[in-house]
């Protein structure tokens, strides 16, 4: 474990690493760092309180329904920032998992080889103010509030470590953008199907007050059943609401996923061209067919970014 140097405040952003930094396979604690939980100021532990509150209030009939209970069984409580010691002594035993502090998004090979390990990394820092509706890079907020409580179930917890050893073997057979996409698609922003109805179970979801609501009520995206080669060639906005959300019937609908080996599925999916956000094809399982409005304006702010740089 190392810390940062050369930056009086530890649990600021120290933004994206642009390379692997010297990492080399089986370095687990390249990029971890301490926490520091006592340096949080009392602003920052008020922003975590003033974003849990406002996103437990949105999330309630609209969360996956184990989420809830396992966000205040772990003690991810809403007056502090929690502390990542307390929290890892409650879903160690739960799961196995641990969460890890580093200073902001990692390479995605160092990534995979920390949840193979059972090792969830968490950005220790925490949005300003002037961040508090949208931030890109994901800060404590979005990964322990949004990621950990889901860690907690047990289905799901061995589908992250399966998805770390595969993301793992893909690197191997540059294929980590095809497996990243299997990630976005799911733990970041997955629909799942209980009794009760569409819930969300995707921390990008969790963890947006907006998109919360888009993802389950808006008639604009797309709602499609899983499938892994689908995920593979489907492409995404990471800036921006969902065009498509895929949906699982359950966990181990997900686990079962990443038994085969995806070496054929990597061959497979680059002779086929790419599924564009919004773009149904044959053989998806349709669950509600969107009016695809949003994805349309969304497009022409995009096109006239473009034509304005």
């Amino acid at each position: 474990m190392k810390d940062v140097v050369g930056n009086t405040s530890t649990n600021k952003s120290q933004g994206h690493y642009t390379d692997l930094d010297g990492w080399t396979r089986g370095d687990l604690d390249h990029f971890v760092v301490p926490q520091n939980w006592d340096e949080y100021t009392d602003e920052e532990h008020q922003i975590w309180k003033d974003l849990y509150q406002r996103q437990i209030k949105i999330l309630d009939g609209r969360a996956v329904s184990l989420f809830m209970d396992n966000l205040h069984s772990l003690g991810i409580e809403e007056d502090k920032i929690p502390n990542f010691d307390d929290v890892n002594k409650i879903l160690m035993e739960r799961t196995g998992w641990k969460v890890v502090a580093v200073p902001g998004p990692i390479p995605v090979e160092p990534f995979f080889e920390l949840l193979a390990n059972r090792l969830f990394p968490v950005g220790r820092f925490i949005r300003t103010r002037e961040q508090f509706n949208y931030i890109q890079e994901p800060d404590v907020f979005h990964d322990l509030f949004g990621h950990v409580p889901i860690l907690a179930d047990p289905v799901f917890a061995d589908y992250i470590e399966a998805y770390g050893k595969g993301g793992m073997k893909a690197a191997d057979h540059k294929a980590a953008y095809l497996i990243g996409r299997l990630y976005w698609h799911t733990v970041e922003f997955g629909l799942i199907q209980e009794p009760e109805g569409l819930r969300i179970y995707g921390a990008g979801i969790l963890s947006s007050p907006t998109e919360s609501v888009f993802a389950l009520e808006s008639d604009s995206p797309h709602r499609v059943g899983f499938d892994v080669k689908r995920l593979l060639r489907s492409r995404f906005y990471i800036d921006d609401f969902q065009d498509t959300y895929y949906v699982i019937d359950d966990f181990e609908q997900l686990f079962k996923a990443t038994d085969p080996d995806f070496l054929p599925y990597y061959d497979e999916v680059r002779k086929m061209p790419s599924i564009l956000p919004g773009e149904l094809i044959d053989g998806d399982k349709v669950i509600h067919e969107g009016t695809c409005e949003y994805a349309k304006e969304a497009a022409a702010r995009r096109q006239k970014r473009k034509e304005e740089s």
